[in-house]
């Protein structure tokens, strides 16, 4: 047996043995254990450094809110830093290694903060990094992000697979422990679908570490009965290793699954995590509470542990935290623990209550200081003895560990992450979770009611309650009978006074009570203020045990209720999760799902080479016999369709379907132009704004009937702008009768532009679409040969006549072949993305290259589209800011290089001829260029402060990446026929 393994209890297999590694150290555990309590076993008290001051850090609990024992486990691509060692599942050949440490974990050279503490309390950094300025980028920055962290990333792929998973049940039991187990059976024998879920590998919570007796059983054999029965009952699902970290809209619950962690070689077949998303119509939180640490002189050293951790390691995995245990406590608790050490064979140094005329009997033969105060520990890597101060004498007890216990904190951070605060309970001194709703429910421990048998008994009523609303009837229970039961009242202490050493409140990142007190005195009393100045409940802890002693600090040095400091705001996560479970399978090349156009395969038969355009595969070009370079195919497109007529795929454009008596009006509110009295068979190019007066979308609306549009949205914001309609339908103008749909993938879409484009549409649609039948933003529902029924829109982004036609997508491909076949005799080619955006650079056209989000409609020349007439429309208000109409804001121009032969490129600065490249000299910048191989020259649309003032001035065109100097020409940004006589023949 190891150094403090007990000779027997627990619930762990003796007779399976596992070796594992820490820091390169073969050690031995069994089967059951935690890499904890392997390591207590093994007498590895010291298992971590600090985050600022680098102190020995020791084993503190048994649970998920360990703020010390994170350690890094794994090799190579496979390594998982920060990993809690008291969560962590023992396994054969598990390899760990401590963090935050150098070059060893007993000899660390960061320790030398530790002397520098007193020019390193709270605010250090902002007080310090400010001068001189110079030195931030070079000196400071570097040092504070090597310090930076606990753990460190890996940057190797991580070879392991993850998935996402949905689940749904009536009832979601959040925690294994006496009252979820009551809970889950009461709604499973109901007849409740039923999730169980618990982050440990072993379910029973509080029920494993306890020793009374529950109907004539032990408690572990009542835990293992019931789970029993939950597993025989087909309409119960439990699930262990699995953490439920956040509550979502909707009541659904993110959690995550550890599948394969608690193995060396994970079988390639599984993934080693998974992401559950549950969608339940009930929740029932049965999380328990956490002890509450007490802040005292010293309480920081390895051997410093809670009370309950050292219960939970004796009794459930026959681990004794030490040989001789000094328990300080404020409450029932701290005995509890001392009698269970104390049956297990452990000395029990002493009992220091800090409260007076204790109820509580502590075990024969065991020294009770009543109204002590510990004020410090001896020691240095681990504990030695306790300093005790009473009656103004002090006293030294020798002892290698220390049971603390200063009362409870529900665990509640599931029932506040959606914005509800926790409510002080003066009676329970401690935050209680606030009603929620039906949706969730707090039980048991998790709802102050600490005694067993309440657990049991509020596990169970409630239960009921939610099977008689869901409609379930649930049988009247007999509820278990606990032997011995123990009430743990206790009396809040929020600092041991007397203090001679540095009393912790936050271990892991080093915050002290003197922190706390000098965030109050420099204007930071603020609870969320204090964290940050502080660092008080930041990282992996959360504030899971550092939080409410902070608020009790805080209330108790200003005089008042912690019910007025309040606590930090709860989010998700509850503990930390890995990026691999959050991708799951969405990563490489299924990073993000694939979209192919419904005129993919007619694409590549025509030689397409593709281009990633945000989810979609889009053609680029279409490359030729002969071709050498995509502009070669690309400037042969562009002079094809401005001479003859060309064909492409516009599918990805965002398809809105838009029905309803108010259909018109609706459209009317959300762009700034009209559209109110727009003709049935007419299209209108419109533009979106958002509040605050920028452009947000554009597009083109057709109205097919009365009652229904048809609008297109840009390829990148299709589901932006579908949820940006759907909250004003819902939201703003829930009055208005109209009903909206996508239908991007219903429909292939293509343009035809040219020339020559009438010719061959013409040939292949039965209506008359002349000039004077259909003349330009004529829009409709036409006849193709052979009785297919499409729409077709006489809109142009090229400049030229052109027509796009949409038909059902599982008919794109024919009519896209069709197309080309009837179109071959007018010297029809593709054409694809680069030449799309070189025809619409020509004639001036915006794309989100130019809509940027800082854009308004009067900056790029639309700023007669902005209807004065319409009494208003979204960014109406905010449109006439000063600072929006201001002369000198930058204006869309076009510009060309002086010098033929010169490249202009996106992303350059304008400044102007003869000024020094600064930010005060900065005259604007190029958004979009390209060569023009119908001008013979690079071309580029940019913004220039008053622009449209400037036409013919000379700028200078600053690409400081390029290293290039270009002298450009401001012009119209219409280059190719700026009379618009191409559209209209």
């Amino acid at each position: 047996m190891t150094a403090y393994r007990l000779t027997s209890g627990g619930l762990v297999d003796r007779g399976a043995n596992l070796d594992f590694k820490f820091d390169g150290k073969t050690l031995t555990g069994l089967s059951g254990d935690t890499l904890a309590s392997a390591l207590l076993a093994n007498d590895r008290l010291l298992v971590g450094r600090s985050f600022k001051y680098h102190r020995p850090r020791g084993i503190v609990t048994a649970g998920a809110s360990e703020p010390n024992a994170l350690v890094t486990i794994g090799k190579g691509a496979s390594t998982d830093p920060n990993t809690k060692a008291t969560v962590a599942e023992l396994y054969a050949g598990l390899d760990a290694r401590s963090q935050n440490r150098w070059p060893s974990l007993k000899y660390d050279f960061g320790a030398v903060n530790g002397l520098l503490s007193p020019f390193l309390g709270a605010g250090f950094y902002y007080k310090t990094f400010m001068w001189p300025a110079a030195f931030w980028e070079k000196v400071y920055e570097p040092i504070i992000r090597r310090a930076a962290g606990l753990g460190r990333v890996v940057l190797e792929r991580d070879p392991e697979a993850y998935e996402k998973c949905w689940a749904h049940c009536d009832l979601l039991v959040v925690g294994s422990g006496p009252t979820g187990l009551m809970a889950a059976l009461v709604a499973g024998r109901a007849g409740l679908r039923v999730i169980l879920a618990d982050e440990d590998f072993r379910l029973g919570g509080s029920l494993l570490a306890e020793t009374t007796r529950i109907d004539g059983v032990s408690a572990q054999a009542f835990a293992e009965a019931s789970l029993a029965e939950l597993r025989s009952l087909p309409n119960v699902t439990i699930m262990p290793r699995t953490t439920v970290f956040g509550w979502y809209d909707d009541n659904v619950f993110g959690a995550v699954e550890r599948v394969q962690k608690h193995v060396a070689m994970p079988q390639a077949k599984l993934p080693v995590e998974r992401l559950w998303r549950i969608a339940a119509k009930r929740a029932l939180l049965a999380t328990g509470a956490e002890e509450r640490p007490l802040v005292f002189g010293g309480n920081d050293k390895p051997g410093v542990m809670m009370a309950g951790a050292m219960r939970t390691y004796a009794n459930r995995f026959g681990v004794a935290a030490g040989r001789s245990v000094a328990i300080f406590s404020n409450g029932s608790a701290g005995y509890q623990a001392a009698h269970d050490l104390a049956a297990q064979g452990v000395e029990i140094a002493a009992i220091i209550d800090s409260r007076s005329d204790v109820a509580d009997v502590a075990p024969a033969g065991v020294r009770l200081i009543q109204s002590g105060s510990v004020i410090d520990t001896q020691g240095r890597q681990r504990v030695s003895g306790i300093v005790v101060e009473r009656s103004g004498f002090e006293e030294t007890i020798a002892c290698d560990a220390i049971g603390m216990s200063g009362g409870w904190n529900p665990v509640i951070h599931l029932a506040c992450q959606r914005g509800a605060k926790a409510v002080w309970s003066p009676e329970l001194q401690t935050f209680l979770a606030p009603d929620v709703g039906n949706g969730l429910v707090v039980a048991g421990s998790a709802a102050g009611r600490y005694t067993l048998v309440g657990c049991l008994a509020d596990g169970a009523q409630k239960a009921a309650a939610i099977a008689a609303d869901l409609g379930f009837s649930a049988p009247a229970e007999a509820m278990p009978v606990v032997e011995e039961d123990i009430d743990p009242s206790f009396t809040a202490l929020w600092y041991s006074p007397g203090a001679k050493a540095k009393a912790f409140i936050d271990f892991q990142n080093d915050v002290h009570v003197r922190d706390i007190g000098l965030a109050l005195r420099e204007g930071f009393g603020h609870v969320e203020h204090a964290k940050r100045y502080t660092t008080n409940g930041m990282a992996t802890d959360q504030g899971k045990l550092s939080g409410i002693n902070a608020t009790g600090l805080l209330a108790a040095m200003q005089g008042i209720s912690p019910a007025d400091v309040g606590t930090t705001t709860f989010r998700p996560f509850y503990t930390p999760v890995t990026l691999g479970a959050l991708a799951g399978t969405s990563r490489d090349e299924h990073a993000a799902p694939v979209r192919k156009s419904p005129l993919h395969g007619w694409a590549q038969k025509n030689g397409a080479v593709f281009v990633d355009s945000g989810l979609w595969y889009r053609p680029a070009y279409f490359a030729r016999s002969g071709e050498k370079t995509w502009r070669e195919s690309t400037d042969r497109e562009v002079r094809n369709v401005r001479e003859n007529v060309g064909l492409c795929d516009v599918s990805t454009l965002g398809k809105i379907e838009i029905f309803g008596p108010d259909a018109a009006e609706f459209l009317n509110r959300i762009y700034c132009n009209a559209f109110l009295k727009l003709p049935v068979g007419k299209a209108r190019y419109g533009l979106m704004l958002r509040e605050d007066g920028m452009v947000y979308d554009d597009g083109t609306t057709s109205r097919l009937s009365s009652e229904h549009f048809f609008m297109t949205t840009t390829t990148a914001l299709a589901g932006g702008v579908m949820s940006h309609m759907e909250y004003c339908a819902q939201v703003l103008w829930p009055d208005l009768r109209v009903r909206f749909c996508s239908s991007t993938d219903q429909w292939a879409q293509m343009a035809i532009a040219g020339p020559k484009a009438r010719l061959v549409v013409q040939a292949l649609v039965e209506d008359d679409i002349s000039d004077a039948a259909f003349p330009f933003l004529a829009a409709g529902i036409v006849a193709l040969k052979g009785g297919l029924k499409a729409r077709l829109f006489r809109i142009s982004f090229s400049g030229e006549l052109a027509y796009e036609l949409a038909v059902p997508a599982g008919s794109g491909e024919a009519v896209a072949d069709a197309i080309m076949e009837e179109g071959r005799a007018h010297g029809i080619c593709a054409y694809g993305l680069e030449a799309l955006n070189v025809l619409r650079m020509e004639k001036g056209h915006v794309t989100h290259a130019e809509f940027d989000g800082r854009v308004t409609p009067d900056d790029a020349g639309f700023g007669r589209m902005v209807s004065a007439q319409k009494p208003d429309f979204i960014g109406k208000r905010l449109s006439t800011r000063y600072g929006l109409t201001a002369a000198d804001r930058m204006q869309m121009v076009g510009l060309k290089p002086v010098e033929a032969d010169q490249h202009i490129r996106a992303g350059a600065h304008l400044l102007r001829e003869g000024a020094k490249p600064s930010t005060l000299n900065d005259q604007g910048y190029v958004s979009s260029a390209c060569f023009s191989p119908t001008l013979g020259h690079d071309i580029a649309l940019a913004f220039l402060k008053s622009g449209r003032e400037r036409y013919g001035e000379r700028i200078v065109v600053w690409d400081k990446l390029a290293g290039a100097d270009v002298v450009a020409e401001v012009c119209n940004p219409v280059f190719v026929d700026p009379g618009n006589a191409k559209l209209n023949v």
